[in-house]
């Protein structure tokens, strides 16, 4: 045995001989192989160079165009400037460098850094049909424009549809424009019909054969889901017909539905989104789908404090106490709200989902729901009234600010005067009435053949006190 050498065991030995057998043989198929995967990849190159070289012959690349006068006819819309700069004949097909709206840093020969925007590719048919320039836009789909042409990554139509420019959408798709074409971020033309400017548009789309279940790239929303969330109630109703389907889901797990509960609005469009989402129910939509965080379109509509659209949840079975992946009820996110929304009128949610059995606040924590939303005291009578004793401490007058005890002195100073007596016979007795039909409380309380002031008194009516 050689200095440095060792002895192998009999397994070793074996293994290793194993090892090299198998090698070998691994040798001998790629040997056998190489020339039919050689020819294989040889003819391969061949199409690929071949398809390259047809496409390249057919498709020519547009030149940029610098002309100050060219553009400046184009972006005014000069319809007369452009015939005579484009006569029969001529080419239309060029790109030109706009503004962009994103700002970015650039550096000179120097070194120097400056802000500036983003310079962006587009066509004279983009410009003229974004801007509505309707006897332009015809002039140059006359001259032979292409009409899905894409240097920036969207088509003309794209741009018509965005800008709701609908005689221009007409015009580009009685041209050949296609109707599904995606931009670069994955999104149809049917997918920008954002405003309710733009409905005829989307009934153009529609027409000229628009998939209304279409997908964006990104978020994988379709034009439904866009609608509902832009509150858009005639978009809704047009993919509807043309049979949107409700229950298809986006990457956060929302449905239509639920896009329409979570997206925020104004006390201005409380109305528009109610419709939005009674006719999603009326179409079949699912009140119990749940998105990525386990919230339910009664949780978002509580968040976003559509008091309207929590009624209806609740009419069609919503359930009151689902908990989402955080832990919170429909009651929490109305809570959270109440001090940020009150021309919502959240004192209304508050009302209603007691009324159908939900879980109240502990008691301990009254204290601090108190000084969150004191600037709503009949959110607070609401919640107040649904206990048949209160322990009133100092803690509770320190939460109610001075400047809303002012505001509202009636109220709360009606409400600390619990704080040495108990509450009347009269709210006992509604309390032990509401425990015992609670969950059924809308459907028992018409039954019971009570004056109607006892029924509104049953179901927490405001007055504005407590007593």
């Amino acid at each position: 045995m050689s200095h440095g050498s060792f002895a192998f065991t009999s397994p070793a030995l074996r293994s290793l001989r194993l090892e090299e057998d198998h090698l070998d043989r691994q040798r001998y198929k790629r040997r056998l192989g190489a020339p039919h995967l050689n020819q294989y990849l040889l003819k391969k190159e061949l199409r690929w160079k071949e398809e390259n070289k047809k496409m390249n012959s057919v498709v020519e690349q547009p030149e940029v165009c610098q002309d100050v006068v060219v553009q400046n006819a184009i972006f005014t819309g000069d319809l007369d400037t452009l015939k005579q700069l484009f006569p029969k004949g001529t080419s239309v097909n060029f790109v030109i460098e706009s503004r962009g709206e994103d700002l970015r840093w650039i550096s000179n020969k120097f070194g120097l850094w400056s802000l500036t925007y983003e310079q962006e590719l587009t066509t004279p048919l983009h410009i003229t049909a974004s801007r509505g320039y309707t006897d332009c836009l015809k002039h140059l789909l006359m001259r032979g424009s292409e009409v899905d042409i894409a240097p920036g990554g969207r088509t003309a139509l794209h741009d018509a549809c965005s800008n709701a420019t609908t005689e221009c959408a007409k015009l580009l798709l009685n041209y050949g424009a296609s109707a599904n074409s995606v931009t670069e971020d994955g999104f149809m033309p049917l997918h920008l019909c954002t405003t309710p400017q733009s409905f005829q548009c989307a009934k153009l789309l529609l027409q000229f054969g628009a998939h209304v279940n279409g997908r964006s790239l990104d978020d994988d929303d379709t034009p439904l889901h866009l609608a509902a969330r832009y509150g858009l109630e005639e978009h809704v109703d047009l993919y509807l017909r043309y049979g949107a389907a409700m229950e298809k889901q986006n990457d956060e797990g929302q449905t239509p539905l639920n896009a329409a509960c979570s997206q925020p609005h104004s006390a201005e469009e409380l109305e528009r989104y109610y419709h939005i989402c009674k006719r999603l129910v009326e179409a079949g939509a699912n009140i119990f789908t749940s998105d990525q965080d386990k919230q339910t379109p009664l949780h978002m509509a509580c968040k976003n404090v559509n008091p309207k659209v929590v009624e209806l949840l609740l009419q069609k079975g919503s359930n009151v106490n689902i908990m989402s992946y955080s832990s919170n009820a429909p009651m929490h996110n109305i809570l959270k709200g109440v001090a940020f929304k009150l021309e919502h009128q959240p004192e209304l949610i508050v009302r209603s989902l007691l009324n159908y059995g939900s879980i109240r606040v502990w008691p301990e924590a009254l204290p601090k729901v108190l000084k969150y939303c004191c600037p709503s005291p009949r959110t607070i009578e609401a919640l107040m009234n649904a206990y048949d004793r209160l322990k009133i401490t100092d803690a509770w007058l320190e939460a109610v600010s001075p400047e809303v005890f002012q505001k509202h002195r009636y109220f709360y100073e009606s409400l600390f005067a619990l704080a040495n007596r108990p509450r009347s016979l009269q709210h006992l007795v509604r309390c032990k009435l509401r425990k015992y039909l609670e969950g059924r409380l809308h459907q028992a309380v018409p039954k019971l053949g009570l004056p109607t002031f006892l029924q509104n008194y049953l179901l927490l009516h405001f007055r504005d006190c407590l007593h």
